[in-house]
């Protein structure tokens, strides 16, 4: 069904770009590299996550501190918060569409089918965690919805995040009473365990990725196709709520620079960071059991506590300097810098590349992962500030700009 719009009476005329905006993208972009490089890094990389255990922060010695904090810090958040900002994106693509009383969906169709193929690319070709098809996916769902009255989408809304927290206690509790186990629900989830547990791996996945072809892994992404693709699956409810409630934190004026943006951000950081950053020591020290109960509740709760930090902080900034000015960047080339942060990753922890995931491996465990996540996110952001001096999109997305005008 394609309708066409009139602009809505109270709908959120923003027509510029929204400052903050970029930089809360930009920041989860990084962020979820924040989480993703321990994949890359860990024995048997994508397959290590079927394979491996989850295991609670420890605080034994000082590198251990400093991996489990950032895993805290990381596990879900800035996932969550790159969620919430697909359904801002898919805002305000309708509020477009409105101002100018074109059809819906109409072509968002085909920007969501062509994320879609973006997605199945990167999955295949580069990374088996890939979050865009799940996206591409929601976003059609999403945008329907959009058609709908205001009053039914909320009634969707919360009908989504009471399923999913029924399917999470389920399954947390399912978790829990099962007896020992080399893999399960957590460890399908993205990120779980220590990097340098090289036991839980069978010696054939470790040396895939240490020693293995392009093609080989190719093969084992396709191979265990199934499973790798069960996150989106296992959070689809979860995923309709966070679309659904970026719609509802933009037309609010979550993301103006005035008095009602930062009433708005202002509540989410002491709510979301209040709630969430409590609850997610508490789980991440409870042990494997809680580990869905972390990512997929306390994680998005978080998240929005990071959104009114982030809020917080900028609105405070009087002159952008290169930081703030290269998270814009990457907020402005969101898409291109997350496959390009994973392509760097594979680049320098594969065998393929560089090998030093197998080099370093437990000697200078987690902190050259630390220095991993550094380097590519300085790359990203210096890269695409300078990328923007001379074009107006990164480059996937004119990719994407020139595929739609065809």
């Amino acid at each position: 069904m394609t309708e066409t719009l009139s602009p809505p009476a109270a709908a959120p005329g923003r027509a510029g770009r929204l400052p903050l905006l970029d930089v809360v993208r930009g920041v989860a972009i990084l962020g979820t590299l924040m989480t993703n490089v321990w994949i890359f890094t860990s024995p048997g990389s994508e397959g290590w996550v079927l394979n491996g255990g989850t295991e609670p922060a420890s605080f034994a010695s000082l590198p251990d501190a400093a991996e489990s904090i950032m895993r805290l810090l990381a596990n879900g958040k800035f996932l969550s918060l790159l969620t919430v900002l697909f359904g801002v994106g898919l805002a305000i693509q309708y509020a477009s569409a409105a101002r100018r009383g074109a059809p819906w969906p109409g072509r968002y169709r085909w920007r969501a089918l062509f994320l879609f193929a973006e997605g199945t690319a990167h999955f295949l070709l580069v990374f088996a965690w890939d979050v865009l098809m799940g996206y591409a996916v929601t976003a059609l769902v999403v945008a329907w919805l959009l058609t709908r009255s205001v009053a039914a989408q909320r009634r969707v809304m919360w009908c989504a995040a009471s399923l999913h927290l029924t399917l999470i206690a389920l399954l947390t509790v399912a978790l829990a009473a099962a007896p020992a186990r080399t893999g399960g629900a957590g460890e399908t989830a993205g990120t779980a365990g220590t990097a340098g547990t090289a036991g839980t791996v069978p010696d054939e996945l470790a040396g895939l990725y240490a020693h293995g072809g392009y093609l080989e892994q190719v093969a084992f992404r396709l191979d265990n196709a199934v499973a790798f693709r069960m996150e989106p699956v296992l959070t689809f409810f979860l995923l309709v709520f966070l679309f659904l409630l970026g719609v509802r934190l933009f037309r609010a004026g979550a993301f103006g620079d005035d008095a009602t943006g930062r009433r708005i951000r202002s509540r989410l950081l002491v709510r979301g960071l209040g709630l969430g950053l409590p609850l997610s020591v508490a789980a991440s020290l409870g042990g494997p059991d809680l580990f869905l109960l972390d990512r997929y509740v306390v994680g998005p709760l978080t998240a929005l506590g990071y959104l009114g930090l982030v809020g917080a902080l900028v609105d405070r900034v009087r002159r952008p300097g290169p930081v703030m000015n290269g998270l814009t960047a990457v907020g402005r080339t969101a898409l291109s810098g997350y496959v390009l942060q994973n392509v760097l990753c594979v680049f320098v922890a594969y065998g393929i590349g560089l090998g030093l995931a197998h080099r370093l491996g437990e000697t200078w465990h987690p902190w050259w992962v630390m220095g991993l996540w550094a380097a590519v996110s300085a790359v990203l952001m210096a890269g695409a500030t300078l990328w923007l001096r001379r074009f107006g999109n990164g480059p996937l997305e004119s990719v994407q700009k020139w595929a739609l005008r065809r």
